[in-house]
């Protein structure tokens, strides 16, 4: 069963990564490998990550031509990773051929596979004024979602703000992972719409993200356990 909380490993490279595993023995954790980390280190990374026996979110929000993200995410789906990504934005045929991707290049069960609606950097006002889209951050993402689902995603990620929306507009077992999270002491760097972890849990997240919180934490193990008793407390998603 995969953790609720997904850690980001943002480091520039593996001896980082391997640093701050220390700090956890032998616990099975919940991963994500996003651009910064994956471009420096590649695949091997991954396999590393594996073989200690953590789960894996790779998260490189391909968005690209039909073709082309399939034969990428042929690739990807070898590594056995447990989820992957792709961008709504790209459509619903890019988002179709990312599945077959990772079905044709499955070891086993494929990867689940989400869709980015709005980063949690981005604003009304981006959108309506440098991306030309209009009506709200909120509106654009239904809107995304409810592509993302027919094209057969598993679900999407957005800000815990948005689960609601959603909720409303998708089936229940489509899945919401939610970056974004801060503690209330945190700094919220470039994030422009963040709830707190236990927020994310009754706004109805099924997985949050949580980076810099734990990362630079003095110490990451206690910060980690404390997020996870924190959503274990309102955590019944299997009721839903």
């Amino acid at each position: 069963m995969l953790q609720p909380v997904i850690i980001a490993l943002d480091f520039p490279s593996k001896e980082d990564v391997t640093s701050f595993l220390s700090h956890y023995r032998d616990e099975r954790l919940f991963l994500k490998v996003g651009m910064e980390l994956y471009y420096q280190e590649g695949p091997e990374l991954i396999r590393m990550l594996k073989e200690r026996g953590h789960s894996i979110f790779l998260d490189l929000k391909l968005h690209d031509i039909p073709t082309t993200v399939h034969k990428a995410m042929v690739g990807l789906s070898k590594l056995e990773v447990d989820l992957v990504n792709v961008h709504a934005m790209g459509g619903t045929e890019m988002m179709r051929r990312a599945l077959e991707g990772l079905e044709e290049g499955a070891q086993g069960l494929r990867p689940k596979c989400i869709a980015v609606t709005q980063l949690t950097s981005t604003t009304s006002e981006m959108i309506n004024h440098e991306v030309g889209l209009s009506g709200t951050v909120g509106d654009s993402v239904i809107h995304l979602a409810s592509n993302a689902e027919k094209a057969g995603m598993d679900g999407v990620v957005c800000s815990p703000l948005e689960v609601p929306l959603i909720r409303d507009h998708c089936s229940p077992s489509f899945l919401t992972v939610t970056p974004g999270i801060r503690l209330d002491t945190d700094d919220r760097h470039d994030q422009k719409r963040v709830t707190t972890p236990l927020d994310a849990k009754r706004l109805g997240s099924d997985f949050i993200v949580v980076g810099r919180t734990i990362t630079k934490s003095e110490n990451p193990s206690r910060t980690y356990q404390t997020i996870m008793n924190e959503w274990g407390q309102t955590y019944e998603r299997a009721s839903r």
